[in-house]
């Protein structure tokens, strides 16, 4: 059992946040020294939800707000013994990775430029992007990277973060204040520029209800 984890991190030198995850130095064969997913074994009285947060917790001491079951991968040669994964992917928000305990083995990688990892992982974590990238066209799934509150500005960085290009501000704006799922609040985000409206997601909206925020801009 894996789990492929994303947050955004903002490198200094940037000007956006990037998608990033953990990853494992593993200390014993095979792939020794090589860099991982985090993972363990199932135990045979648990449930695959509950395997999944514990052997989180115990290899990076995160623990989620969003854990969902991903893929069941098991092509015959990913490992010397025949070992099938059920692979699932988690969204960190910024605090919470940044709350995550140091540990000496665990270490935060760009998800898009990856070293070769162990077994098929790579091959895991493009499947995981590609399948964060499908879904935040038609769900809510990018809040689960945001605060509960955000300006429409964090919201456009999680979209451009996620897929990869740069979206428009007047476009995104428009579509994400008709999109009929955010709420504005009444508090606003002060800095160096004109104070931004903090806005939340409508949880008592679904999306496929009330149309999708479109990720075509």
């Amino acid at each position: 059992m894996s789990t492929v984890i994303f947050t955004l991190r903002r490198d200094p030198d940037g000007d956006r946040p990037e998608l990033a995850l953990p990853l494992v130095r593993r200390t014993r064969d095979p792939h020794e020294g090589s860099w991982a997913l985090p993972g363990g074994w199932l135990d045979v009285d648990e449930g695959l939800d509950a395997a999944a947060s514990r052997t989180l917790a115990e290899t990076t001491g995160l623990e989620p707000s969003y854990l969902e079951q991903l893929y069941a991968f098991g092509a015959v040669d990913r490992s010397p013994t025949r070992v099938v994964s059920i692979v699932y992917w988690a969204l960190l928000r910024a605090d919470e990775a940044a709350a995550a305990a140091a540990e000496e083995n665990v270490s935060w990688f760009d998800a898009t430029s990856l070293p070769r990892l162990a077994f098929d992982h790579n091959d895991i974590v493009d499947y995981a992007l590609w399948r964060l990238r499908n879904k935040v066209g038609y769900s809510r799934i990018a809040h689960g990277l945001l605060a509960d509150e955000f300006t429409l500005a964090e919201l456009r960085e999680v979209y451009e973060s996620i897929l990869g290009k740069r979206l428009d501000p007047a476009n995104f704006r428009r579509q994400a204040e008709n999109s009929g799922t955010l709420i504005p609040t009444d508090h606003f985000r002060t800095g160096s520029h004109r104070p931004a409206r903090l806005y939340r997601y409508d949880r008592d909206v679904e999306l496929a209800d009330r149309g999708p925020l479109s990720a075509r801009h």
